[in-house]
This record gives C-alpha cells, sequence and structure tokens, in this order.
C-alpha cells in the first residue's frame, strides 16, 4: 500500500489547477455569493476542535445565514440535540468551513474563515423565527470564498426526485438508536422525536 503524506507526492498524483481555478478564490463576498446564500436553506458546517473534526448540518429558511457586510457571516444555532459539538469546538479552534447547497443547482458555495460565539441580543433578534430567537449565533470572519463545480451533484444525481430513496427502506432514527443504546425502546423513542420536529423545532 502507498500512502501519499506529503504534498509534494500528493501533487505528483495530480496535474496542476488551472489558472483560472486558482484565481476564482476570491477573499470577500461579491455579489454571486451573497445572491447563492440568500437562496441557501442548507449548508454543512466543518469544525475542529481537541476531540477531532465535526461535520453538522445546517438548515432553516433560504437566507438563514445572514450576511452583514462583505466579509462577515452569521449563522444563527437553532435547538438541536445540545451536545454543542460545533461550539465547543469553535471556542477551542476558531477556524471553520461551510459548504452552501441550494436545491436544484449543482454547483455549490465554499466559505472558509474564523468564527466565534456571539450572543448579543440586538444581532440574534433579527435570526428569529416562529418567535424563537436563537440561543448563539456563529460570528464568520471569511478568508476565502469561491463556488465549486457542480460534478459531485451530477455524479450522486442529488436533485432527481426518481432517484430518491423510499423511506421505508430504512429504519426509523428510533429504531436504529434502539438498536445501538441498551434500554431505549423504539416506539417511544420515535413518538418523543416526531413530537420534536413538530414542537422542538425551533
Amino acid at each position: 500500500m502507498t500512502v501519499l503524506d506529503t504534498e509534494a507526492s500528493l501533487r505528483d498524483c495530480y496535474d496542476q489547477p488551472n489558472e483560472m481555478v486558482q484565481k476564482k478564490i476570491l477573499h470577500r463576498l461579491d455579489k454571486h455569493a451573497r445572491a447563492f446564500i440568500a437562496l441557501s436553506p442548507f449548508a454543512v458546517l466543518a469544525t475542529h476542535g481537541p476531540d477531532g473534526s465535526d461535520a453538522s448540518p445546517r438548515g432553516d429558511a433560504p437566507g438563514f445565514v445572514r450576511v452583514e457586510d462583505d466579509t462577515t457571516l452569521l449563522l444563527p444555532d437553532r435547538r438541536g440535540n445540545n451536545l454543542i459539538d460545533s461550539l465547543r469546538n469553535v471556542v477551542a479552534s476558531p477556524d471553520v468551513g461551510l459548504l452552501f447547497m441550494v436545491p436544484g443547482i449543482n454547483e455549490t458555495l465554499r466559505v472558509n474563515g474564523t468564527a466565534r460565539v456571539i450572543t448579543d441580543a440586538a444581532r440574534l433578534q433579527p435570526m428569529s423565527a416562529q418567535g424563537k430567537v436563537p440561543a448563539s449565533a456563529l460570528e464568520i470572519s471569511v478568508r476565502e470564498v469561491y463556488f465549486h463545480c457542480g460534478k459531485a451533484m451530477i455524479r450522486s444525481d442529488l436533485w432527481n426526485a426518481e432517484k430518491h430513496v423510499p423511506r421505508s427502506s430504512f429504519p426509523t432514527l428510533g429504531r436504529v438508536i434502539a438498536d445501538q443504546v441498551a434500554g431505549v425502546d423504539a416506539e417511544a423513542a420515535d413518538v418523543n422525536l416526531a413530537e420534536s420536529y413538530k414542537s422542538r423545532l425551533y
């Protein structure tokens, strides 16, 4: 087995990126990045902390991530499982990455930068949803921003409704947790989860 463990060995396996690819990496949010974020109802947040790396799904109405200025984003923290993995990681190590997706568009937007956890009421209030103010938000200072080509989406055919998997083809989350955690009742877990989706979404 050959392990590529240096940048030089990696580069030996790949062509050099062309000039356009290198030049497309911006250091601020232009009009196209702003427009894409305004359309996006879903993003993946990548963080890194003492226990390793983590990727967390974030979603809400399109534009839920607020653009404050050309180099600042606000990502509200909605109610979740209270593990606060991403927030704990940011407190320990501020480097973050965001991958924005828009249903129906194959291209994605990547934003890398540094973050800090804020609780300023005046900045959280505009991000209220269903009358609930987020407990905190990530203030993200943009370092890099660029659009990623659609090859991954095209290969996966992610937005093709005909390829959607029937829900019955995979166990419910309650069933999965019951199989993984001793003493959990699958039916009760599913009932609790369904209730949380209805009344504890925000």
